[in-house]
Order: C-alpha cells, then sequence, then structure tokens
C-alpha cells in the first residue's frame, strides 16, 4: 500500500504565497506521476497540477502562478503557490499513480493513491 502525507496549508491573504508538499511512503516499486487537486464547495475535484517523467502540466488558472516540482530521492511533490487569489481557497489533495509488486513479484499492478487533504483558504 502507498500512504501519501500533505503539509504546508494555511490562510493567507491575497497576493501572498505558499508551498504545498507531499511525501509518498510504503511498499511501492515505482511512482509514475503525482499532482495535486483541489476541492471547492459545490464544484467537482480537479486537478490543478501534475508531474510526470515526461513533463508537467497545469490547470489554465494556475500556470503562471504555481509550480509542481518533484524530490524523486524522497519521493515528495511540491507545490508552490504564488500570487494567491481568494479563488485559489480549496483543499488540496495530493495524487500519485503508483506501481506495487503483484502476482508474487512477477507484474507490476498500478494504480492511483489519495491523501487526506489539507485546507487552503486565501482572505481578500
Amino acid at each position: 500500500q502507498v500512504q501519501l502525507v500533505e503539509s504546508g496549508g494555511g490562510l493567507v491573504q491575497a497576493g501572498e504565497s505558499l508551498r504545498l508538499s507531499c511525501t509518498a511512503s510504503g511498499t511501492f516499486v515505482d511512482i509514475n506521476e503525482m499532482g495535486w487537486y483541489r476541492l471547492r464547495p459545490g464544484n467537482p475535484r480537479k486537478l490543478v497540477a501534475r508531474i510526470t517523467r515526461h513533463g508537467t502540466n497545469y490547470e489554465d488558472t494556475v500556470k503562471d502562478r504555481f509550480t509542481i516540482s518533484r524530490d524523486n530521492d524522497r519521493n515528495t511533490v511540491h507545490l508552490q503557490m504564488t500570487s494567491l487569489k481568494p479563488e485559489d481557497s480549496a483543499v488540496y489533495y495530493c495524487n500519485a499513480i503508483a506501481g506495487t509488486s503483484a502476482n508474487k513479484g512477477t507484474s507490476i499492478a498500478w494504480n492511483g493513491y489519495w491523501g487526506q487533504g489539507t485546507q487552503v483558504t486565501v482572505s481578500s
């Protein structure tokens, strides 16, 4: 199994910055991608940013303000958020696509895993 632990949420004023971090632990063979999603009241959970071996992609409203990065040695992904706006307020969830050993070690099973979520609140 894979566990994701997030940190770094909080309450800030508009224009300020926050850095979210998420560390994966457990018995996995590899992590194919890591990302951040957010859930705002009355809206479905949406992708904010994602990082894979091939690069990164961002939701349109954050691409000039947020930066996702990954520390592979520590299985950690960061989301640096700058110029925060009230509409960025949400619960942010870390996601990872991780491979675990299957069929007595003869294959890898890929599954998605979620963190518990961290609240980000931006006041105007």
